[in-house]
């Protein structure tokens, strides 16, 4: 047996952001149990906290998609990180910090959650061929594309620019794709609360693509980007999740230091037991 929680995390209300299975003490669990209660789950992402092996963090969480373990993830982030305070964790210093494959991840919580967003694995521009590609993939003409950029912190992403939110929006998502893509879409709002609207797609692990309701790593590097190039200043709020009937929202600032920080809110929608 153990004990679990499910966690709504970047909503604006329950049951409007993206959800996250989470399970506690699962240091006995293999590989292989992992990635077993992860489909069986059926969520684009599940949290497992187990022992930290790092002195300087308060837990370590285990981050497994539909089809492999991530290094880093952003709303298991969040997620687990509120499953661990609300199950009596205290942090050893000022901040929380989190032990995950990407390493350590500073989380804050002034008012709400949010992480530091770690540094990219890759980034640049893309091969104009892959943009052509991914323009094809979104079912949208080549010249519709500001820019495209590599904004890997662990999933894979690629970022695409389109000149608005609605651009955003309009795409249809594919259904299926005959080889991996992990693709964010990103246009600016004219007006309201929100400067961006942001869709990320992806491939699981048969090949079919899924569309993520609200996704803290994207946003996190999209965020990178956006304010590095000089095209948006921090502090900014992306929607995300619209064209799923979700309601997302992700604050992104920036301190002193230039440290971008992704917070959302995050509340625990069930909770209890599972046999293993």
């Amino acid at each position: 047996m153990a004990d679990f929680c499910l966690v709504d995390v970047f909503g604006t209300a329950r049951f409007s952001g993206n959800p996250l299975p989470v399970l506690f003490a699962a240091d006995a669990l293999s590989d292989a149990d992992m990635q077993r209660i992860t489909r069986w789950f059926g969520f684009s992402e599940t949290a497992f906290l187990v022992a930290p092996t790092e002195p300087k963090a308060d837990y370590r969480v285990r981050i497994w998609t539909l089809e492999r373990e991530l290094p880093f993830a952003g709303h298991p982030t969040l997620g687990a990180c509120h499953a661990w305070q609300s199950a009596g964790g205290k942090p050893a210093g000022g901040t929380i910090v989190q032990q995950c494959g990407a390493g350590l991840i500073e989380i804050r919580t002034v008012e709400q959650l949010s992480f530091a967003a770690p540094p990219l694995i890759r980034s640049g521009a893309v091969d104009e061929a892959e943009v052509a590609e991914i323009a094809a993939f979104l079912g949208i003409g080549r010249d519709t594309i500001v820019e495209a950029q590599w904004v890997d912190n662990g999933p894979g992403w690629v970022a695409v620019l389109l000149a608005s939110a609605e651009a955003v929006l309009a795409i249809t998502a594919p259904t299926t794709a005959a080889r991996r893509f992990e693709v964010g879409v990103v246009g600016p709002h004219s007006s309201g609360e929100a400067a961006y609207e942001v869709r990320a797609l992806f491939s699981d692990h048969r090949g079919a693509i899924i569309e993520d309701p609200i996704t803290g790593s994207l946003n996190a590097s999209l965020a990178q980007w956006l304010t590095s190039s000089g095209r948006f200043t921090a502090p900014y709020v992306a929607r995300q999740g619209t064209a799923l009937g979700r309601d997302g929202r992700v604050t992104v600032e920036q301190d002193e230091a230039g440290q971008i920080w992704i917070g959302g809110q995050t509340l625990t929608i069930a909770s209890g037991t599972v046999e293993l």
